[in-house]
């Protein structure tokens, strides 16, 4: 069957049994991924202590992770396009979750990195996926939604992951926090696995020739690359930076403190739901740009001095990256009526390589200015965001004779 010849009617739903089934599912499978990368985070300083690394050198086991996958992503959409994206995803998680498993009783500094460099490789299977399956699955009108709580779920597990490796950790060595979260990833890799619905939008091969390049001949695919690219390079750099702030004067917070604002992630969470649906309901074209605005007030807000202020400025700042984020996503898989993997694959890469590229660049705004600098940094970069969000609501939408006028304007 054709994407042309599929019946939209079939297309699940807000409501039906189905969609709830995916939607949990997704939410799954965010946290899952989420939590296998980044739990070694609070780990290492017991990596360095255990052995006997610089701090640079433990950060290994966060940066051979994140690489590969950025990388992975690409390879992993184009492959999603010809053998499916439930299978795809559900040999992901349970390699990842059995990957750092292995990683909590294999011998050696050289053994951990090896593991979870392949962690980073199999985990590129699920982001460079999740976008894609959710647009074939979902009708228009509550993709938006599904996304959203996908996106959540990536914050919840982003956020869950640190604390739980951390509490365990604290009480029974590293060692038994990367097998807890291991033996979570496995468990939710069979809930995942348990709850997708099978596939029914796909096609098999459906990957056209030339295909990356009409997805960069689109009006609108190429600035939304750009605005995941911007606005992660924002997301990281607060998150980067805020700790050095806040553990210096005047304000001297403790380690534990500073470790509390990841839980600001739950605000995240919210509003990637709540944005999403909103999209859903009122277009993605229409709506893009607030997101985008409370970023930018979050920027403002948080250079003030007071504590409060600097960190209701963070909290702003995570409302509107998760917002904007959940509507960009879900944008991507509705725009492309081909090659969805690969145009799902292509928006992860620039938002990996945001977090990499301009993270860093954040951190020589702070050497040479400390905070101001870096919120000037930052304030630049949503510049861009802004007027991409003003170039993207004046795209006309692309034609389908399967959508009606209201979905079709959200494409």
């Amino acid at each position: 069957m054709s994407p042309a010849s599929f019946p939209v009617s079939d297309l699940h739903r807000q409501g039906s049994a189905a969609y709830r089934r995916l939607t949990l599912a997704m939410l799954f499978a965010g946290f899952s991924t989420f939590s296998l990368l980044y739990a070694v985070q609070p780990l290492l300083p017991l990596f360095a202590r255990d052995f006997r690394l610089s701090a640079e050198g433990a950060s290994l086991a966060v940066s051979l992770a994140t690489g590969p996958l950025a990388i992975g992503i690409l390879g992993a959409g184009m492959l999603s396009d010809r053998i499916g994206r439930r299978p795809m995803m559900v040999a992901a998680m349970f390699a990842a979750g059995a990957l750092t498993l292995a990683a909590a009783i294999v011998p050696g500094w050289g053994g951990l990195l090896t593991l979870r460099l392949l962690t980073g490789v199999a985990l590129a299977g699920v982001p460079a996926v999740a976008m894609a399956y959710v647009s074939e699955e979902v009708h228009a009108d509550s993709v938006g939604a599904a996304m959203g709580l996908y996106i959540a779920g990536s914050a919840i597990g982003g956020m869950g992951g640190r604390l739980v490796a951390s509490l365990v950790a604290d009480r029974a060595g590293w060692h038994w926090a990367l097998a807890t979260v291991g033996v979570a990833g496995l468990v939710m890799a069979e809930a995942f696995r348990r709850l997708a619905p099978a596939s029914r939008g796909f096609v098999p091969g459906a990957r056209t020739a030339g295909g990356l390049a009409a997805l960069l001949r689109d009006r609108a695919l190429p600035v939304l690359y750009g605005e995941a690219f911007v606005l992660m390079g924002i997301f990281v750099t607060v998150y980067n930076y805020a700790g050095f702030r806040l553990l210096a004067p005047p304000y001297g917070l403790s380690q534990a403190a500073v470790g509390a604002v990841f839980l600001l992630y739950i605000l995240g969470s919210a509003s990637s739901a709540w944005f999403g649906g909103l999209a859903g309901r009122i277009g993605r074209h229409r709506i893009f740009w607030l997101p985008v605005l409370v970023l930018i007030a979050g920027l403002g807000i948080g250079a003030a001095r007071p504590l409060a202020l600097v960190i209701g400025g963070i909290a702003l700042v995570t409302i509107g990256f998760f917002g904007a984020h959940s509507i960009a996503s879900a944008w991507v898989g509705r725009r492309a009526r081909t090659n969805r993997g690969q145009a799902a694959a292509l928006y992860l890469f620039f938002y990996y390589l945001g977090s990499s590229v301009l993270g860093s660049a954040g951190g020589i705004a702070w050497s040479r200015g400390s905070w101001p600098s870096v919120t000037l940094f930052c304030a630049a970069l949503a510049a861009l965001a802004l007027a991409g969000a003003a170039w993207l609501a004046r795209v006309p939408p692309l034609p389908d004779p399967e959508l009606t006028p209201v979905t079709a304007a959200e494409a």
